[in-house]
């Protein structure tokens, strides 16, 4: 098995809480944990009286009822909890892709699931989002990537880093040709619920018996502390996948999956929604008009979902370079764009504290005004 460093989360596990602002990140800012409590109109007595043994290791079946009844027809047999999604999408990997096999990945993409088919021996067959398109694939490419022995297909939907949706001609297009080729869909769906505009992105759950959906509490629930993610899949697949997760974190922590089963009752839900996009909109108002003040430095399509604007700027500088200096010299993390394959762009989150997300915005245009001095 081969192995190369998961460039984005080795340049932001390094540095992430080392820098006075962190516009690596591209969920919103977290709650804290009586934020959570009150949002449920629950007390903190109960949590913090649970004795602190090992969970039941696939979630508790308060937990994964509470996931199950946000998919229709899915049942706890369904849903296995993980350690973040992350977990999950590892997890697949390590299922289905055996060395050779033909794997198609949307680009770009949170590189996780491209690193993993590559050390898993795959042959990787991307299909692109395209910039001129408004980040839409390509329909001609689908049909190239996902070819006759495919075995698994990876899609980010809403996608990270440009933060587009997938349109429904695109959707039904990578279903219909997975199904022809017999192929599984890992459908990475941790960014819904954080639409900017409220419409929820429809998921691909249930679009064929071999859709399988990862998500967690990280992006769209500012509660990425928890470390709660989950799988949602045939039954059968579920099984297997809870065998594997035997030889990795084994189950979560105790206090997280009561944490967990409180944010994702529907009522919580909606709530913690409300606040996710009250944020992304109050602050996109905030990235757009200091966008709009940068002189044509930079070009972006508005995000559908995520609190991340994937922008391409005019500077030649080196995105990862631009990266340093702005870690360096004005103590602000980004992400850049080389990390997804793509030079000169850069994607910035904006779901901090505004006051901050200014702060941070005013060290990035000095930085961007230096290059181009």
């Amino acid at each position: 098995m081969s192995f190369e460093p998961f460039a984005m989360e080795r340049w932001q596990s390094t540095w992430e809480h080392r820098v006075r602002f962190n516009l690596s990140e591209s969920g919103v800012h977290p709650m804290r944990a009586h934020e959570l409590l009150a949002l449920a109109g629950a007390a903190a007595e109960p949590i913090l009286d649970l004795a602190l043994g090992y969970p039941q290791s696939n979630g508790s079946e308060r937990l994964r009822a509470a996931i199950a009844a946000y998919y229709p027809g899915a049942t706890l047999d369904h849903v296995l909890v993980t350690n973040g999604s992350a977990e999950a999408n590892y997890l697949n990997c390590w299922r289905l892709i055996e060395p050779g096999d033909g794997v198609a990945i949307m680009l770009p993409s949170y590189m996780q699931t491209w690193g993993l088919a590559r050390a898993f021996g795959a042959e990787v067959r991307p299909f692109r989002l395209r910039e001129e398109n408004g980040w839409q694939p390509d329909l001609a490419e689908i049909d190239a990537a996902i070819a006759a022995g495919t075995r698994l297909v990876i899609v980010t939907n809403p996608n990270n880093p440009t933060g587009a949706a997938l349109s429904a001609e695109a959707r039904n297009r990578i279903v219909a040709r997975a199904d022809a080729a017999g192929a599984w869909i890992l459908s990475d769906e941790v960014y819904q619920g954080a639409e900017r505009t409220g419409v929820l992105t429809p998921s691909l759950w249930g679009r064929s018996e071999h859709v399988i959906v990862t998500n967690g509490l990280s992006k769209a629930y500012g509660l990425p502390g928890l470390r709660i993610g989950w799988c949602v899949a045939p039954a059968a697949h579920v099984a297997d996948l809870w065998a594997r997760k035997d030889y990795t974190t084994i189950g979560p922590t105790v206090m997280s999956d009561a944490l967990a089963a409180l944010a994702l009752a529907p009522a919580t839900r909606g709530k913690i929604f409300e606040r996710t996009r009250a944020i992304i909109r109050s602050n996109w108002n905030v990235l757009e008009r200091w966008m709009s003040g940068m002189d044509g430095e930079f070009t972006y399509r508005p995000p559908d979902a995520g609190a991340i604007c994937y922008a391409r700027y005019r500077s030649t500088a080196n995105s990862s370079a631009l990266a340093e200096v702005l870690r360096r010299d004005h103590d602000v993390l980004i992400v850049p764009g080389d990390q997804f394959g793509m030079d000169r762009f850069v994607r910035l989150g904006f779901g901090l504290a505004a006051q901050d997300l200014e702060a941070a915005l005013a060290r990035v245009a000095l930085a961007f005004r230096q290059v181009g001095d």
